[in-house]
């Protein structure tokens, strides 16, 4: 039975009212034009500190986001209370496009991706050369994960008045990673920072490493007016505690950059990793993939690299590396 007659549109059709005298919903979202920029400092449970010209402002994520989340380093469209006043709360309306994406895994079976920073152009792999032993593997993985992302990697090796560097710098000379050396004495006077600022004018560089390698105790040499909490090793286990337990960025002094501290990893996943991404920095040996088969793992008997390096067009120790280094996808930081 018809509820109504044949004309929809007749005005005898009843039209319940609309008791709280709110507008209907629409899909039709605001475009925000008025939004002011921020960069994302830390996330923490939720709300978001973002830095708004000259104040920092604390904010949450709008629903129309949906899952896509800002993480440290993003540029992001704040609307609402910016006055940065304390109880106030924003709105993040709107992620802008990355430049790039540091990600990681949990381990090497998880298909799940994290994102550790965003828009960093450098990556500090930071290492102990004693207490605690180095990790090749963890470093390797870094350097994977670094090429992927399309970021250059820096590896800043401190404690070197307890062990010598050269047996690890050897492992990575085919390699060309750039790298500083530094010991207690020169964290001490300021020296040390000096030369690891020097590397990162102009530039945002996300800091990685496993705990208790001294990486925030360089960070706050860096940055001495916003000291953040260090730790120790633990004698018995030789692991450091971890006592960073969010990624945070800071502003180098006159503005000549940004670092980026983030908490200690023990493991580093590359289940995302594409080895067409890694390949890309060895520019000597990307001429030589052209005639490699479809999906080339680069470390394979068809892999054409083998008879580029024999034509004599790239050295065989930078084929050697590219190799270890996709290997770690299959290897685990203890392995």
């Amino acid at each position: 039975m018809r509820r109504y007659g044949k004309n929809p549109d007749e005005d005898d059709i009843r039209v319940r009212p609309n008791r709280k005298g709110n507008r209907p919903r629409t899909n039709i979202r605001p475009k925000h034009e008025d939004a002011s920029e921020g960069l994302v400092l830390t996330v923490d449970r939720g709300r978001i500190t973002c830095l708004i010209e000259d104040r920092t402002v604390t904010a949450m994520k709008a629903r129309e986001l949906g899952r896509k989340s800002a993480v440290v380093g993003d540029r992001v469209a704040v609307v609402g209370d910016l006055s940065g006043a304390k109880d106030t709360l924003a709105r993040i309306v709107r992620v802008e496009p990355r430049s790039s994406t540091l990600r990681r895994t949990a381990d090497d079976d998880d298909p799940f991706e994290r994102v550790v920073v965003a828009n960093a152009d450098q990556l500090a792999i930071v290492t102990a050369l004693a207490d605690p032993e180095p990790r090749p593997r963890l470093i390797d993985r870094c350097l994977v994960a670094a090429y992927d992302a399309g970021l250059d990697p820096l590896l800043v090796l401190t404690k070197s008045d307890l062990a010598s560097p050269d047996t690890l710098l050897e492992s990575y000379g085919a390699i060309g990673v750039p790298y500083i050396v530094t010991n207690r004495d020169e964290l001490a006077d300021g020296s040390a920072a000096d030369r690891v600022r020097e590397r990162l004018h102009g530039r945002m560089t996300a800091f990685v490493g496993h705990s208790g390698v001294g990486k925030t105790t360089l960070v706050n040499a860096l940055v001495p007016d916003r000291k953040r909490a260090t730790g120790h090793v633990n004698a018995v286990t030789g692991r450091g505690r971890h006592t960073t337990t969010s990624a945070l960025a800071l502003p180098l002094p006159d503005d000549s950059g940004w670092v980026i501290d983030t908490p200690g990893v023990r493991s580093f996943g590359l289940h995302h990793v594409d080895p067409s991404r890694v390949v890309l920095a060895f520019p000597d040996l990307v001429p030589g993939t052209a005639d490699c088969p479809r999906a080339c793992s680069h470390d394979e008997p068809d892999c054409a690299l083998d008879q580029w390096v024999a034509d004599g067009h790239a050295d065989p120790a930078r084929l050697y590396s590219l190799r270890r280094l996709l290997a770690t996808r299959e290897r685990r930081e203890g392995d």
